[in-house]
C-alpha cells in the first residue's frame, strides 16, 4: 500500500468507522495472528497426543527453541513459543531441531514453514530453523513462507547466520495510562521517525500508534511499553500492555474494535497481537515506510520538525512529566 497525501484516503472503501460490529475477511497477510490454542478443540476430538515441550534458553540475546519428539507432535508448540520469544524482541529466533525424531512428515514440515510469516512480517527479527534431516530442509527453502526462515543443518551455523544479519537500532518509550498517552506517543513517533529521515510515514505512523495506545490505556490499564524499529523499508510500531493473562485466553481481536480496528487494518502492511510469555499482550503494525534520499543540505528546514509537531500536539509531552520514561537501546 502506497501512503502519500491524507491517511484517510487509504482507509479501504468496505470497512466503515461507524461500524462496530461489521466482520471483515481479511487476507491472511493483514489478518491478526491468533496463538495457537489446543483447548479450543473440539471435545468430541480430544487430543491424546504427548504434550510437548518446548525448551527455551539465549544465547547473545538469541532466544534458542528446543524441543524432542516427533515433529507433527512438537510443531504447533514450537510456532506459539516463536510468539512468545518475539514478542520479547530479541536479537532473533531459532527453532532447534536436532533432537525431533520420525523423519521426513509433510503436513508437519508445511505447518512449520508457516513461521516464515514471522520473519515477513516482523522485520528486523530473524527467524532460523537448525534442521539436520536433508528433506525437512529442501521442503521448508521451497515453500512460499519458509523462504522467509535461514534454514540451515546444525544450531550452531543457524544462530551465526541469524548474528550476521544487521544490528537495528530500537526506540523505546514507556507510558502511564492517562488520557494524554497517544498524544505522546504520537509526538515520540514524529520525533524519531523525523530523525530518521522517514518523513512520508509520519502522518500514517502517529495515527497508527495513537490506537493502538490508546486501546491499550483503556481495555488494560497498566504500563504501557512503547518501541518502533526500521528495516528494508519497513517500520514496526509496538504496544506491549502488562494485563493479567487468563487461561486459554485468545487474543483473536487485538483489543482493536470499530475505528481503531478500520484505522490500523487500512494503513499497516500487516497487523496482530502476541501473547506475552508474563502476561499481557504485544499489539504491533507494520507500515511500508521507504526512506527519503538524504538532503542536500546539513540542516532540515526549520519549519519542518516545527509542522509535524504541532500537527501532533507536542504540549502533551509536558503532561506526562515523570510518569514517562524514554528508553533507548540497541539490539
Amino acid at each position: 500500500m502506497q501512503q502519500s497525501g491524507s491517511p484517510h484516503e487509504f482507509l479501504p472503501p468496505e470497512l466503515h468507522a461507524d461500524s462496530d460490529h461489521q466482520v471483515l475477511p481479511f487476507p491472511a497477510r493483514y489478518a491478526a495472528y491468533v496463538p495457537t490454542d489446543r483447548t479450543a478443540s473440539s471435545a468430541s476430538r480430544p487430543d491424546t497426543r504427548p504434550r510437548a515441550r518446548v525448551h527455551t534458553r539465549a544465547i547473545r540475546q538469541v532466544t534458542v527453541l528446543g524441543s524432542a519428539g516427533r515433529l507433527s507432535d512438537v510443531v504447533e508448540d514450537l510456532d506459539r513459543a516463536m510468539q512468545l520469544a518475539l514478542a520479547d524482541e530479541p536479537r532473533g529466533v531459532v527453532c532447534d531441531l536436532s533432537a525431533v525424531l520420525g523423519g521426513f512428515e509433510p503436513v508437519a514440515v508445511k505447518v512449520l514453514a508457516t513461521a516464515g510469516r514471522h520473519a515477513r512480517d516482523w522485520p528486523g527479527i530473524p527467524v532460523g530453523v537448525a534442521c539436520p534431516d536433508p528433506q525437512v530442509r529442501e521442503a521448508l527453502r521451497a515453500h512460499p513462507l519458509g523462504r522467509h526462515l535461514i534454514v540451515t543443518e546444525s544450531m550452531f551455523s543457524a544462530l551465526s547466520a541469524v548474528l550476521a544479519t544487521p544490528t537495528l537500532t530500537v526506540e523505546r518509550l514507556r507510558l502511564a495510562p492517562h488520557p494524554t498517552a497517544p498524544r505522546a506517543a504520537r509526538n515520540f513517533v514524529t520525533r524519531t521517525l523525523l530523525d530518521w529521515r522517514l518523513n512520508r510515514v509520519v502522518p500514517f505512523a502517529s495515527l497508527v500508534v495513537s490506537e493502538l495506545v490508546a486501546s491499550s490505556s483503556i481495555n488494560t490499564g497498566t504500563v504501557i511499553d512503547l518501541s518502533l524499529v526500521w528495516n528494508l523499508d519497513a517500520l514496526r510500531l509496538t504496544v506491549r500492555d502488562h494485563g493479567p493473562s487468563l487461561p486459554g485466553q485468545r487474543h483473536s481481536r487485538s483489543g482493536l474494535h470499530g475505528r481503531s480496528l478500520t484505522v490500523v487494518a487500512g494503513l499497516s502492511r500487516a497487523f496482530g497481537v502476541l501473547p506475552g510469555a508474563n502476561g499481557g499482550k504485544v499489539v504491533w503494525a507494520v507500515l511500508n515506510a521507504p526512506r527519503r534520499p538524504p538532503p542536500t543540505s546539513h540542516h532540515r528546514p526549520a519549519n519542518e520538525r516545527h509542522k509535524a509537531l504541532t500537527l501532533n500536539d507536542a504540549q502533551a509531552l509536558a503532561e506526562q512529566h515523570s510518569s514517562r520514561t524514554i528508553e533507548r537501546g540497541h539490539r
